[in-house]
């Protein structure tokens, strides 16, 4: 039997609008922390509260800025979440080249211009979340001077075929012909969390062809699963090991990370502190309150 979610909304008055429904869903009370939108180069980001961005928040592969949007309600932090090249509102690249070393010097960059238009402080905590962890691995080590902590959300580095599942779904069509078939797609592929939050997501991911179509507004999902980048483990788990700053550890029980690569993690950085959450690879969609309280206890940031 095909599951079905009814997307029933023709338009959003503004990108913002969705936060109203999560903070109903995940039961936050109070008002609604400002959220503005800003264009960084080629990039764009979202920043969440007044104050200048302690944190900066990297979605992973094949989602957005938005992704964040529950767990960033419930972590009252102030914090710039970034759409990755070729993701969100941000450029697609040309070469269709989407490898941590190729996105991290563009990153490390709009980093950059945020600390000076006051939207980000000096130095930064990167928490990133699969494509994004490896982005911040990249980043600590191009430009350690933005960095001075990375959290790891559900990645480390993984042997050929542990994304697969991702792959396969990325190998999926490019164009739909509605959001409903998204989602019903990305439920067959346990994806999205609770169904209202696939929903939103879906309503984030995606955009209206003049046809009546819905397409992704990622880039890779006109590429396919072909274009998701694999590390060497050996490259991977040396600069890992060759970090100055702290570097710790958010898994899904039920994510990609297996005993092995948690082992080996441990022994390299054995001051890391790693936190389990059950959850699956995308933590922000199964247990944002959880991913939140386990991020404010990591930055020992709860307002």
């Amino acid at each position: 039997m095909t599951a079905t979610l009814p997307i029933t909304r023709p338009y959003l008055a503004t990108e913002f609008d969705t936060l109203y429904d999560d903070a109903l869903e995940l039961g936050i009370k109070g008002p609604i922390p400002r959220v503005r939108r800003f264009r960084l180069l080629q990039q764009s980001a979202l920043a969440w509260r007044e104050q200048p961005s302690k944190v900066v928040a990297i979605h992973g592969a094949a989602l957005n800025a938005h992704a964040w949007d529950a767990t960033l309600l419930a972590w009252p932090t102030p914090a710039l979440a970034l759409d990755l090249p070729g993701h969100g509102e941000s450029v697609w690249r040309s070469d269709g080249n989407y490898s941590p070393a190729t996105l991290a010097p563009e990153v490390a960059e709009a980093i950059g211009i945020a600390s000076a238009l006051g939207l980000a402080t000096r130095k930064v905590t990167l928490v990133g979340h699969s494509l994004g962890g490896l982005v911040a691995l990249e980043i600590a080590r191009l430009a350690p001077y933005l960095v001075d902590h990375v959290i790891l959300v559900d990645i480390l580095p993984l042997p050929p075929g542990a994304a697969s599942q991702v792959r396969q779904f990325l190998d999926g069509p490019a164009v739909f012909e509605s959001r409903e078939e998204i989602a019903e797609r990305a439920l067959r592929f346990g994806f999205g969390g609770s169904l209202t939050r696939l929903e939103r997501g879906i309503w984030h991911n995606t955009r209206d062809l003049p046809d009546g179509s819905v397409a992704w507004k990622h880039h890779l999902g006109s590429l396919g699963g072909k274009a998701l980048p694999e590390r060497g483990l050996e490259e991977g788990w040396a600069a890992i090991a060759a970090l100055a700053q702290p570097v710790d550890l958010i898994w899904g029980t039920r994510g990609l990370i297996g005993a092995p690569a948690l082992a080996h993690f441990t022994a390299l950085r054995p001051q890391a502190r790693v936190v389990p959450i059950d959850a699956g690879h995308n933590i922000h969609e199964d247990a944002p309150l959880e991913l939140a309280a386990a991020l404010a206890r990591l930055t020992d940031s709860t307002n």
